[in-house]
């Protein structure tokens, strides 16, 4: 049975790979293919990140890396929404793509707000340094 992480990692990379498809099957128009390399850009982008998130070498490191998947995967739910506003493509086909960026957001701002919640409890307190 593969553990959560892998789980993760590869439905990251499922969606990524979705994201192009999706990039591919944009209408040629300007607007079209500014807003779709926006959407590629972020949207791989939250499948690279994870990946660099799974090998951090420490608590601090992670919840950074995670911060950036976070921020990366709504970004992506923004041009997705975008595009199924403005009428790029019609909704009922963005739908389940859609669905899926949003779950992804809510589950890296979920582990964002946990790894900085541990990363706090872990952490010294700063003390000013005072001489006797």
């Amino acid at each position: 049975m593969a553990s959560k992480p892998e789980d993760l990692r590869e439905r990251t990379k499922k969606f990524a790979l979705r994201i192009i498809r999706l990039f591919r099957a944009l209408p040629r128009s300007g607007d079209a293919q500014v807003i779709g390399k926006q959407l590629l850009r972020s949207g791989t982008s939250v499948a690279a990140n994870y990946r660099a998130a799974c090998r951090a070498r420490s608590r601090q490191e992670f919840a950074a890396r995670v911060g950036i998947v976070m921020e990366e995967s709504d970004e992506t739910v923004f041009w997705l929404e975008l595009i199924c506003e403005s009428g790029i493509m019609p909704v009922p086909r963005l739908e389940a793509l859609l669905k899926e960026a949003r779950e992804l957001a809510a589950i890296f701002t979920a582990s964002y707000r946990t790894a900085r919640r541990k990363r706090s409890i872990t952490q010294l307190p700063d003390y000013p340094i005072t001489q006797s």
